[in-house]
């Protein structure tokens, strides 16, 4: 009966001009681990919303984007998913469906949902999984999008790099699992005006690392660790002696 009632409020909204309030779906980015950095439009997507969706790791671990909104969400109906993560022991689509059909139940119930995205929301969100999904399956559900303030622009704000000059490229990478990806990689952005930023470096940063001192061009490297967190790391690749880094950590190139 809810669904029905939500078809003709969303005709009356769209076709004859009346202004309802449908239950919805909002992706929200809340940037990349600085509260500050929220988004007055992501603040007040939480405060209109009724259910807050957020990833965790796994069931012992805490969500980073629910500390970042954790002054906005505390008499909110808060429930955590785990998100696969590419790891071993999780089947990505069923916990994408596991999401979407609670969410739709939340909806059917007429309590609006947000569902939390770290950084932004167009930059490896794994919530855009789920929008595919919803999308497909409930397509009279009303679903909004948030961007939130990227990793990438916030260490460009914070190390005065730009990301992209007039006559650059830029391109945006996941780390590459093998040397020979990476060394190509460099290999085609040398003269070429452009601008490559590797995300995701973390456990790759050995070989990485290596590559980049016999390119010779880990002196014209900057990584960025954890940012907007409070062990949050931005400097020069060639003054980090660590043979680790963290899962939160990006490499920008510039050639020339």
């Amino acid at each position: 009966m809810n669904f029905i009632i939500m078809r003709i409020k969303k005709y009356l909204n769209r076709f004859l001009g009346y202004k309802y309030d449908l239950p919805s779906l909002t992706i929200v980015g809340v940037g990349p681990g600085d509260p500050s950095l929220l988004t007055i439009a992501a603040v007040k997507a939480i405060k209109n919303s009724k259910v807050i969706l957020f990833p965790i790791s796994s069931d012992d671990k805490k969500s980073l984007s629910a500390e970042i909104v954790r002054e906005h969400i505390k008499f909110k109906k808060k429930i955590p998913i785990i998100f696969p993560m590419a790891r071993k022991g999780f089947d990505p689509d069923e916990i994408w469906s596991n999401a979407v059909e609670m969410i739709v139940e939340f909806i059917r119930n007429y309590e609006s949902v947000v569902l939390l995205c770290l950084g932004d929301t167009s930059l490896f969100a794994s919530s855009s999984n789920i929008l595919r999904i919803l999308k497909k399956r409930f397509p009279e559900i009303v679903t909004k999008t948030i961007p939130g303030i990227s990793s990438l622009s916030a260490t460009s704000a914070l190390s005065n790099f730009d990301l992209v000059k007039k006559g650059e490229t830029l391109i945006i990478k996941e780390c590459p699992s093998s040397e020979s990806e990476l060394i190509s990689l460099i290999s085609n952005i040398r003269g070429n005006k452009t601008v490559l930023a590797l995300m995701k470096v973390g456990k790759r940063w050995n070989y990485v690392k290596e590559i980049l001192k016999k390119e010779h061009i880990i002196q014209q490297c900057l990584i960025a660790l954890n940012v907007g967190m409070p062990d949050q790391v931005i400097q020069n690749a060639s003054k980090y002696n660590s043979d680790i880094m963290p899962y939160f950590s990006l490499i920008l190139i510039r050639l020339n």
